[in-house]
C-alpha cells in the first residue's frame, strides 16, 4: 500500500486549503461539512454486523444445557414413536412440550441479550468521542464519527487524533504511535515540511502527519484532515487483514493471519471490533469474548451440573431396571423405555436453564440502574467487579474536590495578600495587604506578578447567559488551575485584550515531567512591564515566564523581584523562605505555583534551526530565572465526600490519593476530606513519591509492597508512579479501582480490576482526570474515567465514566455493584433449591416405587413459567441497607459458596419433604388408599385419579415455591424483614399464580396437555395443597438459624482477615 500516495507531508498548508476547499482561519462551513459527510460517509471503522436477533437465537441453541434437554426432548418422541400409543398424537406431547418451551427459552434469552446489548450501545454512544473542530469561524465541539475531509481540528493534551491529519500548527506535540507502529517512545511531531536528507533513514511516520487512533500525549496543535474512516491509515490496515493469510517464498512461516505483525498491529488498533470475527459451530459468531467472568463461571457451572445430571439420570435408569419400575399406563411394556421417560424427566428437573437467562437480564438492568447514579458502565464485568473492590485510588482535582479554583492568598516582592472574591466573577473582591488590609492593585509586585502569570496562560473568563435559566454567570474556558491567575488579574486591572498586548513567541505547555509551562513574549519598545510594573532594561525585546510546581522553579531561579518592582539575587536562605511560605499555603490545602521571569535581547537559541527540540528550547529559556511570586488557590472538597470516604471505610474499602501536589497541599486534603484520619502518623500514611524511587529508580517489588501497603497519600506523583502503586497492590491481592481522566492514566486504568473514567474532566478502583493517569488507569483492576474533564485516552481505557467526576459516585456504583452481585447470589441459590428438590422428588418416587408425581412438561412448565419470573425479581433486590458495612469478597471466591451449597440443599430437601407429604396424602385420598404404584395400576380409572393427585402436588409445589421466593430475599432475616420491599417480586408472584391457575383450569390445556384438573381436586385437593406451603415457610424460617450462624462465622472470617491486614498495616 503506497502510503503516502497523496504527499500530504510534502504540501503546504496553502496547497491543502485549496485541495480540500477549506480556510485555515475560519474552517469548512456548516453547508460544506455536510456535503463532504454524505460524499465520504462517517468517519470511523467498518465493524462487525451486530448478530441479529435470529442469530442470537440460533446461538441460544448451541448452548450445553439446551442441548441435553434437545436430547430429552428426542429420547421421549423415540420411546413414545416405539410404545403401543404411538398412533395417539397427544403421546408426543413432552417431547414436542421440550421442544417448544426450549425454542421459548430461547427466544427470551435471544431477546433479552439483544435487548441488553442496545442498551450497552446507548450507553456508548452517551460516551462517544468528541473533537474540537473549526466551523464556520467558531470552534465547535463534535462526535468523531462525524470529522470529515478538510476540517480544520483543533489537537490538545489528552486528543485521540480522529482521523489522518497534516499538522499546520504544533506546539511541542508529541504523539503515542505504539498501535500503528509498535514502537514505544512518543514521537514529536512539527508542521514544518523536512525534506529527507541523504543518508537519513526513513522515518516510519511524516513528521507533520498524525494518524487516527494515536493518542496526543503532549503538546497542542491544529491540522488539516487528510484521510477518514476506511481511508485512513487504520483503516486501510484493517482491509488489509483478510488478505495476510500465508507466506510466500523460501523459508519457514513463522506466523500467519492475525498473529503475524500486521495483524498484531491491526488488533492493536481496532481493539475488540478488530480482526476477522471468532466462530463456534463453524459458522455461528463467537460472543464468548463479551462474556463476564460471573457468566462463564455459572455457565461452566451449569455445565458440570449438566454432566452431574447425566450421572444421576444414569444411576437412576440403572436403579429402575433393577428394581423393574415399568410405566403404569402400559404394564407390558419393558422397564428400560419406562426408565428412559423417567430419565428425560429427571434431565429436565436437573438443569439449571433459567441461570444465564437471569444473570444476562441482571447485569443489564444494573448498567442501566446505574447511570441514574452517574455511571456510564463501558463493560459489564465491571458490575460484578465492584461489589469486589478493596482499594480505591482516587485522584484530587475535580474528583475529591470541586475542581473550581479560585486564589484567596499570594505572596510577590517579600510580602504576603489576601485575594477576595469566589468562583470565576471578577468583580466581586479585591487584593489587599494580609497585614493591614490595604488595597494592594497598584502595588507593582502584585501588577508584575500577576500580568506576568496571565502571559504564561492559555485560559480565558467571559460572561455567559444560562439557556434554561436566563442567569448570567461567569465560566472559564480552558485549564481550571489557571482560571484563578485570570480572575485575579482582571480584579488589579488587567482585562481580556492585555494578553493580546504581548504578542507570544513560543509556548512550552505544561508537561508531568516537567512540572512547570513556558512562554516567551514580545516586549520589545517597553520600559516596564506594565503600568506601575517592574521595569524592564533597555534593549529587552522578550519575555520568559514560566509557571509551575514551586519546588521545581525555585531551583532554576537566582534572583527575586522586591516589593517595588526591583531586582536583588535571591540566595538559599531566601529560597527556604519561600518553600516555608509554600508549606504554610500548602498545610491549609491551597494549590501554590510559582512564577518566574527572564528577559531576553535575543531568541536565546538559534530559531532558524529546525532540529532543535522543545526540550533544548526550553532549557535555553529557564535558566537563571527572577522569582516574581506565588499564587495559592483553593479547590473546595465536594459536598458528600468525606462522609463517602467514610462509608468507604465502614465497608472495608481503603481509599488512596494519589496527587501531584505539594505534600502538604496533599496532607491537608486528605484530612478535609477523612482520607486520614486524626490518629494516622502522616510521616507513614503520606509520602513523596521520590520515596517510591531513591536514586532514580524504583524499589524492589518487596520493599515497594511493603511501603504502598501502609500509604493513603502519594503526593507528587508521576504517571509511572501510579502504575507502579496499582501493580504493588495487585500483588498484595487487593481488588483495585482506579478513576483517571487524562492519557497517562490509561495504562493504569486497563491495569486495574475497574478503571473508571471520569465524565466531566480502578480490587484496586482508581480515579484520574489528567495525561499522568493513563498507565495506572490500565492497571487497575477497575478502571475510572471522568465524564466531564476526562480525556478521551482515559475514556478509552477504562471499564467505567463518572458523569459527574464525582467521588460519591463510585463508592454509590461500589455498593450498587455490590447489590446486584448479592441479588445474583440469591436467585443462583433459589433456582438450584428448586432443581434440587425436583431431583430428590424424582428419585424418592423411583426408589420407594411411588408413581412419579409430575410428568417433564409440568417440571419445565414450574421451571421457566412459574419459577423463572420470581428469580429475575430475586436479581432486582433492591440490598440490604447494611450492605456497606460489609467486607468485600475475595476475588477469587466461587459464586456459590460452602454455606450456600449447604442452604440451597437444606432449602431443597424441605421443599421436597412438605410436598412429598402433600403427595402422599393426595394419593392416599384419589387413589382409594393406594400410594405405590403397582397398587394405584390396579384401580379402575387409575389414569384420572393419578392426575388429581399430581394436581394437588402441583398447586401445593407452586404455592411453596412462591412462599421460598420471600424467604430467598435474604439469607439470614426472616421474612417479615421488609417484605413487600421488592415491588418486582409482588408482580412476579402475581404473574406465577396466574399462570398456576391458567394450568390447572383452561380446559383441554390443562387436562390434555398437562394433565391436571383443577377443578375435579374439589375445595378438599386446594385445602389439602395449602399444607406445603405451610410447613415450607415454617422450616425454611428454621433453616436460616443456620444459615445464619455460618453467613456470621463467614462475615467474621472475612472481618478478621481485613483487621489482621490493617494491624500488620499498622506495624
Amino acid at each position: 500500500v503506497d502510503w503516502n500516495r497523496w504527499n500530504m507531508e510534502l504540501k503546504t498548508p496553502q496547497q491543502l486549503e485549496k485541495h480540500f476547499g477549506t480556510n485555515i482561519a475560519t474552517g469548512l462551513t456548516s453547508t460544506q461539512a455536510g456535503e463532504h459527510l454524505a460524499r465520504d460517509g462517517p468517519n470511523e471503522l467498518e465493524k462487525p454486523p451486530k448478530p441479529t436477533l435470529f442469530l442470537l437465537f440460533v446461538m441460544q441453541l448451541t448452548g450445553f444445557v439446551i442441548i441435553l434437554l434437545l436430547v430429552a426432548a428426542v429420547a421421549s418422541v423415540v420411546v413414545n414413536a416405539t410404545g403401543p400409543r404411538r398412533e395417539d398424537p397427544l403421546s408426543y406431547t413432552t417431547g414436542k412440550a421440550i421442544f417448544v418451551i426450549v425454542l421459548l427459552n430461547a427466544g427470551i434469552a435471544a431477546w433479552t441479550e439483544h435487548k441488553a446489548g442496545d442498551a450497552l450501545e446507548a450507553l456508548s454512544k452517551m460516551t462517544q468521542a468528541s473533537i474540537y473542530v473549526v466551523r464556520d469561524g467558531a470552534e465547535v465541539n463534535i462526535d468523531v464519527p462525524l470529522v470529515v475531509r478538510g476540517d480544520i481540528v483543533v489537537l490538545g493534551t489528552g486528543d485521540v487524533v480522529p482521523a489522518d491529519m497534516r499538522l499546520i500548527e504544533a506546539d511541542d506535540v508529541k504523539v503515542s504511535e505504539m498501535a500503528l507502529t509498535g514502537e514505544p517512545d512518543d514521537v514529536a511531531k512539527t508542521a514544518k515540511i523536512k525534506e529527507k536528507k541523504p543518508g537519513e533513514p526513513e522515518k516510519l511516520t511524516p513528521e507533520n502527519m498524525v494518524f487516527s487512533g494515536c493518542s496526543v500525549t503532549n503538546g497542542k496543535g491544529r491540522g488539516i484532515v487528510c484521510d477518514t474512516g476506511m481511508s485512513t491509515r487504520i483503516g486501510r490496515i484493517a482491509q488489509l487483514i483478510v488478505h495476510v493469510t500465508n507466506g510466500k517464498g523460501r523459508g519457514i512461516v513463522c506466523d500467519t493471519g492475525m498473529s503475524t505483525r500486521i495483524g498484531r498491529i491491526a488488533q492493536l488498533i481496532a481493539g475488540e471490533e478488530g480482526g476477522k470475527p471468532k466462530t463456534k459451530c463453524f459458522c455461528l459468531p463467537d460472543t464468548s469474548a463479551n462474556q463476564t467472568p460471573l457468566q462463564q463461571n455459572l455457565e461452566k457451572l451449569g455445565g458440570r451440573i449438566g454432566v452431574i445430571a447425566i450421572a444421576v439420570c444414569v444411576a437412576i435408569f440403572i436403579i429402575g431396571v433393577a428394581m423393574d419400575r415399568k410405566d403404569p399406563d402400559n404394564d407390558s411394556s419393558a422397564a428400560w423405555l419406562y426408565m428412559i421417560l423417567i430419565a428425560v424427566t429427571l434431565a429436565v428437573a436437573a438443569i439449571p436453564e433459567g441461570i444465564p437467562l437471569c444473570v444476562t437480564i441482571s447485569l443489564s438492568i444494573g448498567c442501566s440502574d446505574m447511570v441514574k447514579e452517574n455511571v456510564l458502565v463501558r463493560k459489564l464485568a465491571a458490575v460484578e467487579t465492584l461489589g469486589s473492590a478493596s482499594v480505591i485510588c482516587s485522584d484530587k482535582t475535580g474528583t475529591l474536590t470541586e475542581g473550581k479554583m479560585t486564589m484567596v492568598h499570594m505572596w510577590a516582592g517579600g510580602v504576603s495578600y489576601d485575594v477576595g472574591g469566589k468562583g470565576f466573577d471578577p468583580t466581586v473582591g479585591k487584593v489587599k495587604r494580609a497585614q493591614t488590609g490595604a488595597d494592594a492593585s497598584q502595588d507593582p509586585a502584585v501588577r508584575s506578578a500577576l500580568l506576568s502569570a496571565v502571559l504564561c496562560c492559555n485560559t480565558t473568563i467571559s460572561k455567559v447567559t444560562d439557556p434554561e435559566t436566563g442567569d448570567e454567570k461567569w465560566e472559564q474556558k480552558g485549564n481550571s488551575s489557571e482560571a484563578p491567575i485570570v480572575v485575579a488579574a482582571r480584579k488589579v486591572g488587567f482585562d481580556e485584550s492585555t494578553s493580546t498586548e504581548f504578542r507570544r513567541v513560543l509556548e512550552v505547555p505544561f508537561s508531568s515531567s516537567r512540572k512547570m509551562m513556558l512562554t516567551l513574549s514580545d516586549v520589545s519598545g517597553r520600559t516596564h512591564l506594565c503600568k506601575d510594573g517592574m521595569p524592564l532594561n533597555e534593549g529587552v525585546s522578550l519575555l520568559a515566564v514560566c509557571k509551575g510546581a514551586p519546588n521545581f522553579i525555585l531551583d532554576f531561579c537566582t534572583e527575586q523581584i522586591t516589593e517595588d518592582g526591583s531586582t536583588q539575587p535571591l540566595s538559599d536562605r531566601d529560597k527556604a523562605s519561600v518553600l516555608d511560605i509554600v508549606d504554610e499555603y500548602s498545610s491549609q490545602a491551597l494549590r501554590v505555583l510559582a512564577i518566574a521571569v527572564r528577559t531576553f535581547e535575543a531568541m536565546p537559541f538559534d530559531a532558524a534551526d529546525e532540529d532543535l527540540s522543545t526540550d533544548q528550547k526550553f532549557e535555553a529559556c529557564r535558566s537563571k530565572l527572577k522569582l516574581v511570586g506565588l499564587v495559592a488557590s483553593i479547590d473546595p472538597d465536594r459536598d458528600g465526600v468525606p462522609q463517602s470516604v467514610l462509608d468507604a471505610r465502614g465497608a472495608g474499602i481503603r481509599v488512596v490519593m494519589i496527587t501531584g501536589d505539594y505534600v502538604k497541599t496533599a496532607i491537608a486534603i486528605a484530612k478535609n476530606v477523612n482520607i486520614l484520619q486524626p490518629q494516622d502518623d502522616e510521616t507513614v500514611s503520606a509520602v513523596d513519591c521520590a520515596r517510591l524511587r531513591p536514586g532514580g529508580n524504583y524499589l524492589a517489588d518487596a520493599d515497594m509492597d511493603l511501603l504502598t501497603s501502609s500509604v493513603r497519600v502519594f503526593a507528587r506523583a508521576k504517571p509511572e508512579d501510579k502504575l507502579q502503586i496499582v501493580t504493588s497492590l495487585q500483588r498484595q491481592g487487593a481488588v483495585t479501582a482506579m478513576t483517571g481522566d487524562g492519557v497517562n492514566d490509561a495504562p493504569a486504568l486497563n491495569q486495574a480490576n475497574i478503571g473508571v473514567a471520569m465524565g466531566i474532566q480502578g480490587s484496586a478502583a482508581m480515579t484520574g482526570d489528567g495525561v499522568n493517569d493513563a498507565p495506572a488507569l490500565n492497571q487497575a483492576n477497575i478502571g475510572v474515567a471522568m465524564g466531564i474533564q476526562g480525556t478521551e485516552v482515559a475514556k478509552g481505557a477504562s471499564d467505567m465514566i463518572l458523569t459527574d467526576d464525582n467521588f460519591c459516585s463510585i463508592v454509590k456504583a461500589v455498593e450498587k455493584g455490590r447489590v446486584i452481585y448479592s441479588g445474583i447470589q440469591k436467585f443462583v441459590a433459589f433456582i438450584m433449591s428448586v432443581h434440587i428438590a425436583e431431583v430428590m422428588q424424582i428419585f424418592f418416587c423411583i426408589v420407594t416405587g411411588v408413581p412419579v408425581m409430575r410428568t417433564p412438561l409440568q417440571i419445565l412448565f414450574l421451571i421457566l413459567v412459574t419459577d423463572l419470573p420470581p428469580s429475575i425479581a430475586l436479581g432486582m433486590e433492591p440490598g440490604e441497607k447494611t450492605i456497606l458495612k460489609e467486607r468485600p469478597r475475595p476475588k477469587d471466591e466461587p459464586v456459590v459458596l460452602g454455606w450456600m451449597w449447604l442452604s440451597m440443599v437444606m432449602n431443597g430437601a424441605v421443599l421436597s419433604i412438605v410436598i412429598i407429604i402433600v403427595y402422599i396424602i393426595s394419593l392416599s385420598r384419589y387413589c382409594d388408599g393406594s400410594v405405590f404404584q403397582e397398587d394405584i395400576a390396579q384401580l379402575e380409572d387409575s389414569s384420572t385419579k393419578l392426575m388429581k393427585a399430581r394436581t394437588v402436588a402441583f398447586i401445593s409445589l407452586v404455592w411453596s415455591e412462591n412462599v421460598r421466593s420471600y424467604t430467598s430475599r435474604s439469607f439470614n432475616r426472616p421474612i417479615w424483614h421488609d417484605m413487600f420491599g421488592n415491588s418486582h417480586m409482588q408482580k412476579a408472584i402475581i404473574l406465577a399464580q396466574l399462570c398456576l391457575y391458567a394450568a390447572v383450569l383452561i380446559p383441554f390445556f390443562s387436562d390434555h396437555i398437562l394433565e391436571l384438573s383443577g377443578l375435579a381436586v374439589g375445595w378438599e385437593g386446594w385445602l389439602l395443597a395449602i399444607i406445603g406451603p405451610l410447613g415450607c415457610l415454617v422450616m425454611c424460617e428454621l433453616c436460616k438459624i443456620i444459615t445464619a450462624f455460618q453467613v456470621g462465622n463467614y462475615q467474621k472470617r472475612l472481618a478478621e482477615r481485613h483487621e489482621a491486614e490493617d494491624h500488620r498495616l499498622a506495624e
